[in-house]
């Protein structure tokens, strides 16, 4: 069966009554254990948007089982996390009937309304990523993951009182922050992948920059980047914040100033020209922009060889 069309689920009480679960407790947040949701003769692909986040943390994924964020696989293993934010497509493509073994989380937008965690919930990268990685876990990591779960679900299943939305929203925001951690040792004990997109990385730019085309081409965006990387640009920025301590965008720039160096030394063009030949269509932002690197102008920088 090829659903061509997203499923699309405005509510969460939609996605119990399609998955064949219990009406939700709080008809804005929900906790589900995905063993419970039955089996979907879902053969082919089909994608979901939800209008809720969604965290979940599903185990024992069959290899005939493909997930996909926006149009990148994940790469799953047993034990591992995703992230998935309001409006965001994923894709899901399998071969025949499977089985999902897990916890998920669903969290409508109004479920944090007035609280702190409603504006920075999109600041956790791991919301935007659009890439081919999602969250490893140790054990240990996945016991402590699923035991906030356990905790969310028993304050959940509770009787609701005063106490019962700001007990579960500084519960949520513990769950995120224990996977801000975990990603961010993951950006570390995944060196060899990392590195190998550092170094493949060092190679685009050095394309880009060698190009006698780039004015037409314009300058490499974070995006064209990690389009060829086969990554998101947050995942990107954030890989190489966590390895060199720049973004994506800081890279590209030093590979310019580099490239407008060698330029303004080893040449007779003018700075137009050279602004120009480095993808700029007005030098004065090149101009600026190797200031602000090197706090001198392209001028002061040539004057300095003579």
């Amino acid at each position: 069966m090829k659903n061509t069309l997203p499923y699309h689920f405005k509510t969460i009480s939609e996605y119990h009554r399609f998955r064949g679960l219990p009406k939700p407790e709080h008809p804005l947040m929900s906790v589900i254990i995905l063993d419970n949701i039955r089996n979907l003769p879902t053969d082919g692909q089909s994608s979901w948007i939800f209008d809720f986040y969604s965290i979940a943390l599903k185990r024992n994924i069959d290899a005939t089982v493909k997930y996909k964020y926006g149009q990148q696989t994940y790469d799953f293993d047993e034990g591992i996390m995703f992230f998935i934010a309001p409006k965001q497509v994923f894709s899901v493509d399998t071969q025949g009937d499977y089985k999902l073994s897990g916890w998920m989380l669903l969290i409508h937008p109004d479920f944090l309304w007035q609280s702190p965690l409603r504006k920075t919930m999109k600041q956790y990268d791991f919301f935007s990523y659009s890439a081919n990685e999602a969250l490893h876990l140790s054990d240990k990591e996945e016991t402590t993951i699923i035991s906030i779960f356990q905790s969310i679900k028993q304050e959940y299943t509770s009787n609701i009182d005063k106490f019962s939305q700001p007990l579960i929203i500084s519960q949520i925001e513990v769950l995120l922050n224990y996977s801000d951690r975990f990603y961010h040792r993951q950006f570390i004990t995944r060196k060899i992948f990392n590195h190998t997109v550092l170094n493949r990385l060092e190679e685009i730019l050095k394309e880009y920059f060698n190009r006698d085309s780039l004015l037409e081409c314009g300058i490499p965006t974070v995006q064209s980047i990690a389009k060829e990387l086969n990554v998101s640009p947050n995942y990107l920025s954030g890989l190489l914040k966590s390895l060199t301590g720049q973004s994506t965008q800081q890279h590209i720039h030093e590979k310019l100033i580099e490239k407008a160096k060698e330029k303004l030394s080893n040449t007779n063009l003018s700075v137009s020209e050279i602004a120009y030949t480095l993808g700029f269509e007005h030098s004065q932002s090149f101009s600026k922009l190797f200031k602000t690197k090197t706090s001198f102008s392209p001028l002061e920088y040539r004057r300095s060889f003579n």
